[in-house]
């Protein structure tokens, strides 16, 4: 488990990132402007930092350059922004930043930056086989492209206990309405897929190849418990 520092002005961003880094096991602090960030920064020690390039009081290079100047630059930095130019990458870059993602950031960028900067930071850290497959850490959505992180609302609802075992199965009664046979078949498919990773909830919309908030919407309605499945994970 890391300690992450995340500084971005948008309280979705804020919010699904350190969601996403949660249930990753890590350990998320929030900032949402370059004041709070110091302070935070003064008061606690971070494995990495996801520092947002605009934001409202002082720009994220900026702040980059203030920690850099003051030695305090003892963290991989990664910077984020929608709307940054390659020569803002770059300067960002020559500063002292670990590396660059632009917005919209997929999730399996975010993880896979997070990672790289993890290694860094900490030599001999192992990344997750299903973070091993993601894409490079700076670069535009194209086409059918990876979910994106974005700002939408998490719903978390409820479910029962599931067997983990990898030949989890349920019998299912076929003498019903089509869609009463589908949502109990599709409950048992999440549940399984819920209890073999554990309750993570980014490794589940990979393997399901579901957006993430979508993935949400879903278990939902058909009334299954994460909290019940991370714990029986």
């Amino acid at each position: 488990m890391a300690n992450i520092l995340v500084v971005d002005d948008e309280l979705g961003i804020r919010d699904l990132l350190s969601e996403i880094l949660n249930d990753e096991g890590h350990s998320v602090d929030l900032a949402e402007n370059a004041t709070q960030a110091r302070t935070a920064r003064l008061s606690n020690t971070y494995d990495l930092v996801l520092l947002d390039i605009w934001m409202p009081d002082t720009d994220g290079v900026s702040l980059l350059k203030e920690w850099a100047t003051a030695g305090t630059l003892t963290m991989p930095v990664i910077m984020m922004s929608g709307h940054a130019t390659i020569d803002t990458a770059v300067e960002a870059t020559r500063i002292g930043a670990f590396s660059f993602l632009e917005k919209p950031i997929t999730m399996q960028k975010l993880l896979k930056a997070v990672e790289q900067g993890l290694a860094r930071s900490t030599p001999g850290l192992q990344p997750k086989p299903a973070q091993a497959l993601v894409a490079t850490a700076v670069a535009g959505p194209q086409p059918g492209a990876e979910p994106t992180v974005t700002d939408a609302p998490l719903a978390v609802a409820s479910m029962p206990d599931v067997d983990a075992g990898p030949l989890s199965h349920q019998d299912f009664n076929l003498d019903r309405p089509l869609r009463e046979a589908r949502d109990s078949f599709e409950k048992a498919y999440f549940e399984f897929h819920l209890a073999r990773e554990g309750g993570s909830m980014t490794r589940v919309a990979e393997k399901t190849g579901l957006e993430r908030t979508h993935l949400y919407r879903k278990l939902r309605q058909l009334g299954v418990d994460l909290g019940r499945s991370k714990r029986n994970g």
